[in-house]
């Protein structure tokens, strides 16, 4: 993928091809051959030579200075998660690079197991590193081992567990882009990313759009063969000294359907006496 070896300027154009000439009161003309705004025109706004621009995105400067990048950001109409992404993308390469913890804090676990509603631990790229069984009953492949990219892009019953799959899989592929960076030669994102472009054509094309999001607390709606319709509370908490992991916990309104709906679940966990 392009991105591998070029992630500024594959950042820059997509930014680029989706801001329309009206958005920064540029008449829009006639015969227009690239969506979005021409690189001569980004230049011009952002009060930088058209060679450096051009430099840019091709690779060939990787190295802009902060106010380069707000000129850009502004421009472009960046919002905060993507000029952050834009910030981590041409910052210096670590010397050693950033590998994802794959397991996850003793602690965190036993939380996990503990935990009366629904929850489990995932890594930089959704890997399912902890559950408990209240989430597998949700989804089972909410299981350790179990990824949500793969699961969400790929297996057909996933999908029909999500009513919102769409607005679902851009969050998913956004917060990846983000949370990975330009750290984008990892063999384990290597490994899922070319599966996936591989095998499905809505994940290729929301990795070329080079959307990035932040995921935080958010309601999310399963279609559950079991109980329906129901609508949980989704909140996501960074696990301390575990780079990357987020501990996931669903929650429903007290008092609602859906937390019956909840109880019905869990009582059908329990072994019969």
């Amino acid at each position: 993928m392009e991105q591998t070896t070029n992630p500024l300027g594959a950042f820059l154009r997509a930014r680029r091809e989706g801001v329309t000439p009206e958005l920064v009161s540029l008449p829009a003309g006639d015969g227009r051959r690239v969506p979005g705004l021409r690189r001569e025109e980004v230049a011009m706004l952002a009060g930088i030579s058209a060679d450096y621009y051009l430099r840019l995105e091709q690779g060939r400067d990787r190295n802009p200075s902060v106010q380069v990048l707000e000129a850009l950001a502004r421009v472009l109409h960046l919002d905060d998660d993507q000029f952050a992404h834009l910030l981590d993308i041409v910052a210096p390469a670590p010397r050693r690079r950033r590998s994802p913890d794959r397991v996850p804090p003793a602690g965190a676990v036993k939380l996990v197991a503990t935990l009366a509603q629904p929850a489990f631990i995932e890594n930089l790229y959704f890997d399912i590193v902890a559950s408990n069984p209240l989430a597998r009953a949700i989804d089972p492949r909410l299981a350790v081992g179990g990824n949500q990219l793969r699961d969400m892009f790929l297996d057909a019953e996933v999908q029909a567990l999500y009513p919102d799959w769409m607005a679902a899989t851009e969050c998913l592929v956004g917060n990846l882009r983000r949370a990975v960076g330009k750290d984008v030669d990892d063999p384990r994102f290597v490994e899922l990313t070319g599966q996936l472009a591989l095998a499905s054509p809505r994940f290729r094309d929301l990795w070329a759009r080079n959307d990035v999001h932040v995921q935080t607390g958010s309601i999310t709606r399963y279609h559950h063969p079991f109980v329906g319709p129901l609508q949980l509370n989704r909140e996501r908490m960074g696990l301390d000294g575990a780079d990357g992991m987020m501990l996931v916990v669903l929650h429903a309104d007290a008092g609602s359907s859906d937390a019956e709906k909840l109880g019905l679940l869990a009582s059908a966990m329990e072994p019969a006496p």
